[in-house]
């Protein structure tokens, strides 16, 4: 060809040999712990060659692992992945990686929930202090947080509860300024926001969620766009004994192969349930970025070229916890589940499980973040709207 794929035909065609071959479309799984060699000088020649993606042991990972992160590295645009087994991994790995004793992290108010509880338990007991700023903050009110020994600024845009958006190349610009690395949760994001095209140092993808698509797979990605920032995160995951299973690289590389056609035909099912649910009596408010009207619409329409099927809805204030989670239970077509990317439905309260270090300002009613799957649109309204009726019933107050 005389121009390279767009990254839809590349994700049919990355990380497997080709179609010019006499074979199986698919690549095998390689499984294993003990890599043999044929000599002592071949072995003494591949130690310490961890960053030439040489067969070394089976925790430095093999052909399956590579294969998954030259997908992942072309979804974020980025020129390295490091595969580690779960989305909480992705997170973690990173900020153990770049920080230490002495330094200051700063971190969006609407962090996701186990990882704030790492930040808050686990780096203190390090020696590393955490701060907390508004999402939605203008960038000189994060920059008057940042201290002498701040050394990584956090992103997670949209938050995956509140839905907050962030300005992420203004924030990435001003951690350039001052020195700081720049971390962006991304999952969101995944297929529809290039982070390295907007400032960012590292990203992060939770692999269970889109890429697996089908609910069945614990994985996560930390990505990097140099060959420095390679080395110290790959260095840090080797240490830790950061270590994917081979058969969940298989399956997120069988997901990979169908993720953008998924994503496009949820992405359509979400706004129009949204639109749905925007126009109920009992909704206060639709928290969805790629919803016009929504909050943070206006950044999304900037920065990104699609969406997840991921969203919160706020309901009027005077509904009661006991009622909101009533009209959960009675939804047929949504389970009731904390994860989400998969191919069916999910709804999920979420008012009374967040935590803030500025208020409760969101949400101001109860709120439930739903996710829709692959289901006709025209069903999960229908669920939806039984379960209103009854949500009505319950009278405010």
């Amino acid at each position: 060809m005389t121009k390279t794929p767009s990254l839809r035909t590349r994700l049919s065609h990355l990380g497997r040999p080709g179609h010019h071959i006499h074979g199986l479309v698919n690549p095998p799984v390689h499984r294993g712990s003990t890599v043999l060699y044929p000599d002592v000088a071949t072995r003494d020649a591949h130690r310490g060659q961890v960053f030439k993606r040489t067969l070394t042991y089976g925790l430095e990972g093999n052909h399956t692992h590579m294969a998954l992160e030259d997908v992942v590295a072309a979804i974020e645009g980025g020129q390295h992945a490091v595969i580690v087994p779960t989305g909480l991994a992705a997170i973690t790995t990173p900020l153990i990686a770049y920080l230490k004793a002495g330094d200051h992290v700063l971190l969006p108010d609407s962090f996701y929930g186990a990882g704030r509880e790492f930040s808050d338990d686990m780096l203190p007991r390090m020696g590393v202090a955490c701060s907390y700023y508004r999402p939605s903050a203008p960038v000189a009110e994060v920059e008057a947080l940042i201290l002498p020994n701040t050394r990584v600024l956090y992103l997670e845009s949209p938050g995956s509860y509140t839905f907050e958006m962030q300005d992420v190349p203004a924030l990435t610009a001003l951690a350039k300024r001052r020195g700081l690395v720049s971390m962006l949760d991304n999952t969101w994001g995944i297929l529809a926001f290039q982070p390295f095209e907007h400032g960012v140092d590292v990203s992060i993808q939770a692999l269970t969620k889109y890429v697996s698509g089908h609910s069945d797979v614990m994985l996560g990605a930390v990505i990097v766009n140099t060959e420095a920032d390679w080395h110290i995160v790959r260095e840090t995951a080797l240490l830790l004994g950061m270590y994917a299973s081979p058969d969940d690289c298989w399956l997120a590389l069988r997901g990979a192969r169908t993720m953008a056609l998924r994503l496009e035909r949820q992405l359509a099912s979400a706004i129009e349930v949204a639109e749905w649910l925007a126009a109920r009596p009992e909704v206060q408010e639709v928290r969805f970025p790629a919803l016009p009207g929504s909050a943070g619409h206006e950044i999304w329409k900037r920065d990104f070229t699609g969406g997840a099927s991921l969203f919160g809805v706020v309901f009027q204030p005077g509904y009661r916890t006991a009622a909101v989670n009533a009209m959960v239970d009675s939804l047929e077509l949504f389970g009731i589940g904390a994860s989400w990317g998969g191919y069916e439905s999910l709804a999920l309260p979420v008012g009374t499980s967040l935590t803030r270090s500025f208020g409760s300002t969101y949400p101001q009613g109860e709120a439930v973040r739903f996710h829709v799957g692959l289901e006709d649109p025209a069903d999960l309204i229908a669920d939806l709207d039984q379960a209103m009726q009854k949500l009505s019933a319950n009278t405010l107050g």
